[in-house]
C-alpha cells in the first residue's frame, strides 16, 4: 500500500479509536500517521521517500472529500426539506482514466459515501464508471466534475 493512501487509512483508524470520526480527530490522527511515516520512511528506502512526495495531493483528496461531503450534504438534506424537488435524479457514464483496481475502488468508494451520488457498476473493461446522481441537469457537467476533481487527485496520489 501506498504510504500516502496509508496516512489515511491511518487517520480514520485514530478515529475510530478515538471513537470519534469529527473533523479535528481525523486531523489529528492524519498528523500523527505523517509523523509516524515520516519516521519509518527510511525502511521503506527510496520508494517509500518517493511516495512521500504525493503526500500534499492525498491531503488535498482528503480536503476535497470533506468539502464535497459537507456541501452536497446540504445541498441533498435542502432539496429534503424544502418543498418541491428540484432533483432530476439520472445514470451517467463517466469514462475513466484511473485504471488499476484500488484507484477504481477509491473513486467509486468516494463517489458513494458523497450525498446524492452512488456507484453503480464498473464496466468488464475498467472503461466506465455508471454512477447515479441526483441532480443531471446536466450530464456532462455531472462527469466533468467528477474527472477533474476525484479522478484527477486520485491519479496523482496513486499515479
Amino acid at each position: 500500500m501506498r504510504i500516502a493512501l496509508l496516512a489515511i487509512v491511518l487517520a480514520f483508524a485514530w478515529g475510530a479509536l478515538m471513537g470519534r470520526l469529527d473533523l479535528v480527530t481525523l486531523l489529528i490522527g492524519f498528523g500523527l500517521s505523517l509523523l509516524s511515516l515520516w519516521i519509518v520512511a527510511p525502511l521503506f528506502g527510496p520508494a517509500g521517500r518517493r511516495d512521500l512526495r504525493r503526500l500534499p495531493a492525498a491531503v488535498r483528496l482528503v480536503a476535497l472529500f470533506l468539502y464535497e461531503l459537507v456541501v452536497s450534504g446540504f445541498r441533498v438534506a435542502w432539496d429534503v426539506i424544502t418543498p418541491g424537488s428540484k432533483a432530476t435524479p439520472g445514470i451517467v457514464e463517466v469514462p475513466l482514466d484511473v485504471r488499476s483496481g484500488h484507484e477504481i475502488t477509491l473513486l467509486a468508494n468516494l463517489i458513494s459515501l458523497t450525498p446524492g451520488t452512488l456507484s453503480l457498476d464498473v464496466s468488464d473493461d475498467r472503461s466506465i464508471l455508471y454512477v447515479h446522481s441526483m441532480y443531471t441537469d446536466d450530464p456532462e457537467a455531472v462527469i466533468a466534475d467528477i474527472k477533474s476533481s476525484f479522478e484527477s487527485l486520485i491519479i496523482e496520489v496513486c499515479g
